[in-house]
């Protein structure tokens, strides 16, 4: 773990139950604090520095959930070391920094995985069946929510660090609108900036409508001073899709409404991903499940379920919605990264 960031406690957790990945080792700015970081979490090994850390070889893989402004950097320096990355969202300021992040994986033959981790949950998995089965008709709205409440001088609102509701909480929103309805082609956003100190130009605030193909409309809105929402509404002809706990998922369930009925659908009827069903915030297995699927994509020398096609369009999505909040006029994001574009050589195990 390249970082001593609160999150890597939660990941400490759920690696702590997966038997595919191991965390061994922490890297910080300080070494003292590092040494205590690695002791609460069970790391057996401590670094006093990034540097340090990546030039171990004993380590095949970094975890990077340092603030945003640092994302790219330290991945493409992970990945010239020969570590695998998994960088924790958002995967980067704009387009053009992930481009060269997944430049720097293919030029060393290691994989570099942006760390959406609601995505690879079976929870999500469901509903794009879902939708892809016409369960709900034709897909025509697709609606989600995430605010928090953080205080003035929370990292998240820090520009100089990449703070800002639409990098920090608008990712999700956005990407689940991409992976139900595809790339937008026109975006139009409005934004409330934080008038906090260290967050000059970073919105506290901002809420976008979406046009997406086949008449698709989307919207979202996000937050850093209200109070928790989760949500995620996905709108048909012939029915509705409630996620009830979308980013984290805890519940277990989603609804499916149809025809006057509403049912509750499991999430998973086998058990085969062992999940917990805790709606609580130590349920980690969304974690959990990412990082086992980053390690199977790294053992097996696979491609990861989303790559790097998907990472710049997210970033480029994302870019387009800031620039609208910004400009105060519609945007129409860059089009989508073709397949062609998206293939890398194969990885070295």
């Amino acid at each position: 773990m390249l970082s001593t960031a609160g999150i890597g406690r939660v990941v400490a957790a759920a690696l702590a139950s997966s038997p595919h990945a191991d965390l061994v080792a922490v890297g910080g700015r300080d070494a003292e604090r590092a040494r205590r970081y690695a002791e609460d979490i069970g790391a057996a090994v401590s670094f006093g520095s990034y540097d340090d850390l990546l030039a171990c070889d004993d380590i095949d893989a970094v975890y990077v959930p340092l603030p945003v402004s640092m994302h790219t950097e330290w991945t493409i320096k992970a990945l010239q070391a020969g570590k695998h990355v998994l960088c924790e969202k958002p995967f980067a300021l704009d387009a053009a920094d992930a481009a060269r992040c997944f430049d720097a994986a293919e030029a060393a033959g290691r994989l570099c995985v942006e760390g959406l981790m609601y995505r690879h949950h079976p929870q999500t998995q469901l509903v794009r069946g879902l939708v892809a089965d016409g369960a709900i008709g034709r897909l025509a709205h697709v609606r989600a929510a995430l605010t928090v409440d953080v205080p003035p001088g929370d990292i998240r609102r820090t520009t100089a660090l990449g703070g800002g509701a639409s990098l920090d909480l608008g990712c999700y929103c956005v990407s689940a609108i991409r992976l139900l309805a595809g790339h937008p082609l026109r975006v139009h956003a409005a934004r409330v900036l934080d008038p906090a100190e260290g967050a000059q130009g970073a919105d506290l605030r901002l809420a976008a409508t979406l046009e997406l193909p086949d008449d698709v409309l989307a919207q979202f809105d996000v937050a850093l001073d209200f109070p928790r929402r989760d949500e995620l509404e996905v709108i048909g002809t012939e029915g509705k899709i409630t996620v009830p706990d979308p980013w984290l998922c805890r519940r277990g369930y989603v609804e499916l409404e149809r025809a006057g009925e509403t049912r509750r659908l499991p999430v998973d009827p086998d058990g085969a991903f062992g999940l917990t069903f805790a709606d609580d915030p130590d349920n980690t297995d969304a974690y959990r499940i990412e990082f086992e699927a980053a390690s199977h994509a790294v053992a097996h020398g696979t491609a990861p379920l989303f790559g790097r096609a998907d990472a710049i369009d997210q970033a480029a999505v994302v870019d387009a919605i800031r620039r609208s909040a910004a400009l105060g006029h519609p945007v129409e994001p860059p089009a989508s990264v073709t397949a062609e574009t998206s293939v890398r050589p194969s990885v070295r195990p």
